[in-house]
C-alpha cells in the first residue's frame, strides 16, 4: 500500500523542509504555512518519493524527507509514471491533481553542488489541491484517476 511517509514544510523558498506531523491542506492552495503555497500556482503541492531519496543515499549523500523541498514524502508509488492530470486521494479527505512532472532548477541546490546531481528537477512531481483536509504521517495514496 503506498504511504505518506514525512509532511514537510518551511517558511521559505529554497530552503529545506522541516517534518511536521501534520499538516492542513488547503483547496486551489496548498499547504497552510508553506512557504510554496498559492491560489495561482499549479505546483501548490511536490512529492517525491522515498524511493528517489534513497539513490541519492547509494551515491553517499545524508539526506532524508524534506531535504529536497518536498512536501510530501511517500512510498510503494511510482510517482513518475503517472501522467500530468492524474489523481491522487490522501487519506479520507484529500485529493490532488498531477500538474508537472520534474522541474527546471534554476539555482543548483546543495546536494547538486556536493554530489552533482539531483533528484528533484528528475523525479519530484507537483499538485494542486482540489479538496483539502488534513494530511499526516501515515495516511494511505490511492490513484483514483489517471488519465
Amino acid at each position: 500500500m503506498a504511504q505518506i511517509i514525512a509532511v514537510c514544510m518551511s517558511k521559505k523558498k529554497g530552503t529545506k523542509k522541516k517534518t511536521v506531523p501534520r499538516a492542513l491542506a488547503m483547496e486551489d492552495f496548498g499547504l497552510v504555512g508553506d512557504a510554496h503555497s498559492d491560489h495561482d500556482s499549479h505546483r501548490q503541492v511536490s512529492l517525491l518519493a522515498i524511493e528517489s531519496i534513497n539513490k541519492m543515499r547509494d551515491h553517499g549523500v545524508d539526506v532524508g524527507p524534506g531535504d529536497f523541498a518536498e512536501n510530501l514524502t511517500t512510498k510503494g508509488i511510482e510517482l513518475t509514471s503517472l501522467p500530468v492530470g492524474s489523481q491522487l486521494s490522501l487519506g479520507d479527505d484529500i485529493i490532488l491533481e498531477l500538474t508537472q512532472i520534474g522541474k527546471e532548477c534554476h539555482s543548483k541546490c546543495a546536494i547538486f553542488r556536493q554530489v552533482g546531481k539531483c533528484i528533484m528537477p528528475e523525479e519530484g512531481i507537483f499538485a494542486r489541491v482540489i479538496r483539502g483536509g488534513i494530511v499526516q504521517t501515515g495516511d494511505n495514496i490511492k490513484v483514483i484517476h489517471a488519465r
